[in-house]
């Protein structure tokens, strides 16, 4: 939920953001208008409690010749209270779902537009090139033995796969290696539920407008997760954080599952856009001070992973129109997949502000000892998408894959991926 105060004080801004995301600017006129019958319900609640409050004490100072009468309309009041009290809580409820409606403010310097606004803030890296036809990460998991889509539409149908042999052992090292990371920069680790009750993805925005992306469990009313984010976002729900040590990192190592809705026909080879995979999630919360250094030392770490594989990647500051409802702002990398010749997103990075906070009541205590929401930021530090690039970055002539030199130690020493004889078998 944005902030009340500046919707307030500075309803321009709010509509300047609504613009700017492509969204309709009048629901913020009507969340003001809410907010003022809010207010001034809660204003007449509040005069007829003290009105009844002050009654009280006449009643019970009262002769027993004046209290009968007096009781009758204590009585009236206390239904005028109750019928206030109750127009109140629905001008509040009336408030919070137009409030709801408006999407996180998006941070001065974001590129206006849609999805193809982005801005590339750098390129790092020499684009593969190879002196023999190249092939695909699929082939090439094939040959290797590591991917399966066969036997995973299979068993669960389309955009699912089996990783096994050499491609199992991958995916793990690229988590490991991501965790190590994480921990040399003092994030905690936490393996966290996939299940979640509606309040709290809800609160993390992503029941909105890619509600229909979510998988639903409807006999239990819980959602599975797309993101670590959503338990990350939930874990401090209802809290009060000491930030005083700075900011507070959590890296969440989960599987993720998507429903893809309206990607029917898109990247529906291999394991680019599949309904099912891991990730380890960079989570921090942090003083709202600080939230903006904190996204560039999110996205660092994430160019030193992809660095360290040997990637060639582009970093992109993604227009508003392309964020999602939580973000103020968001740093996409993609790294350079050969055979599409084009890029592909690999991380992402999201500066929520105090959004997601302020709808999980999670705050920090200031330098004036009063409680303020805390800002919330989310980046992907490693996952399943991953193996895409690798394999096609690192082939050779013969369908072999060269490890990059950072992850061999997370595969026993292995060098090179190599062809297995009968692996579709």
């Amino acid at each position: 939920m944005i902030d009340p105060v500046l919707l307030r004080n500075d309803p321009d801004a709010v509509k300047r953001s609504q613009r700017a995301r492509g969204n309709d600017e009048a629901v913020v006129d009507a969340a003001l208008a809410a907010d003022v019958a809010k207010r001034a319900a809660l204003t007449e609640f509040e005069r007829l409690r003290a009105e009844q409050k002050e009654f009280g004490s006449r009643v019970k100072s009262a002769s027993k010749d004046e209290k009968p009468a007096l009781i009758a309309q204590a009585q009236e009041l206390a239904a005028g209270v109750k019928a206030a009290d109750a127009a109140a809580k629905a001008q509040d409820a009336e408030f919070a779902a137009l409030a709801a409606r408006i999407e996180n403010i998006v941070l001065d310097g974001v590129p206006t537009g849609g999805e193809e606004n982005f801005v590339t803030l750098r390129e790092v890296g020499e684009k593969p090139a190879f002196d023999f036809p190249a092939r695909d990460h699929l082939e090439l998991g094939e040959m290797l033995g590591a991917i399966d889509m066969e036997r995973g539409a299979k068993v669960s149908g389309a955009r699912f796969y089996f990783l096994r042999g050499v491609g199992a052992r991958l995916e793990l090292a690229l988590m490991n290696m991501a965790l190590d990371l994480a921990l040399e920069n003092g994030f905690t680790p936490l393996i966290t539920p996939t299940l979640v009750k509606p309040e709290i993805m809800q609160g993390t925005g992503f029941l909105g407008e890619h509600a229909d992306e979510v998988y639903h469990l409807p006999a239990q009313d819980l959602f599975l997760t797309g993101t670590s984010e959503v338990a990350l976002a939930g874990y401090h729900a209802d809290e009060i954080l000491d930030l005083a040590g700075g900011p507070v990192r959590y890296a969440g190592w989960s599987t993720c599952y998507r429903s893809e809705a309206g990607s029917h026909g898109k990247d529906t080879r291999g394991i680019l856009r599949v309904h099912q995979f891991n990730k380890l999630e960079m989570f921090v919360y942090a003083s709202p001070d600080d939230a903006e250094a904190e996204h560039d030392r999110l996205v660092g770490w994430q160019e030193q992973m992809l660095q360290a594989l040997g990637l060639h990647y582009r970093v992109i500051d993604v227009a508003a129109g392309d964020l999602g409802s939580s973000a103020a702002r968001k740093f996409d990398i993609e790294a350079w997949v050969p055979t599409q010749d084009a890029y592909r997103e690999l991380t992402s990075t999201s500066n929520c502000t105090t959004y997601q906070a302020r709808r999980l009541s999670t705050r920090f205590r200031t330098e004036t000892g009063k409680t303020a929401p805390v800002a919330t930021l989310n980046g992907t530090l490693a996952t399943t998408r991953w193996i895409v690039a690798i394999l096609e970055t690192h082939q050779n002539a013969d369908g072999s894959v060269t490890v990059p030199e950072a992850l061999r130690p997370y595969l026993g020493g292995l060098g090179v991926l190599t062809p297995v004889a009968g692996a579709g078998a």
